[in-house]
């Protein structure tokens, strides 16, 4: 399933330009980046309309206000810098 979604926002434009099966693919300054749901599990069952909510966030940054995702542009393009730290599981409550 391939969903095509346009922003422009400010001087960091930022889209979804696909929703694939095991991850998302973001277009964020004209370069896309892929957003895989083992690395980032927030987006596995998130609604569509939720992953394709995305904004930026000032010029370094881009968030999913619904899902409570928040990621900086370098971490985009340097994933290898940002090990993720927490993990959320269904069902799981960030505030436990």
């Amino acid at each position: 399933m391939k969903i095509v979604s346009k922003q422009n926002l400010g001087h960091t434009s930022v889209n979804v330009r696909s929703i694939l099966p095991d991850g998302i693919l973001v277009s964020v300054q004209g370069k896309d980046y892929f957003l895989s749901f083992e690395r980032l599990p927030w987006f596995k069952t998130a609604k569509v309309s939720d992953i394709m909510n995305v904004v930026a966030d000032g010029d370094d940054a881009i968030c999913w206000e619904a899902l409570d995702v928040g990621l900086e542009i370098d971490s985009l393009k340097h994933p290898e810098r940002y090990p993720i730290v927490m993990k959320r599981y269904e069902g799981e409550s960030v505030w436990s």
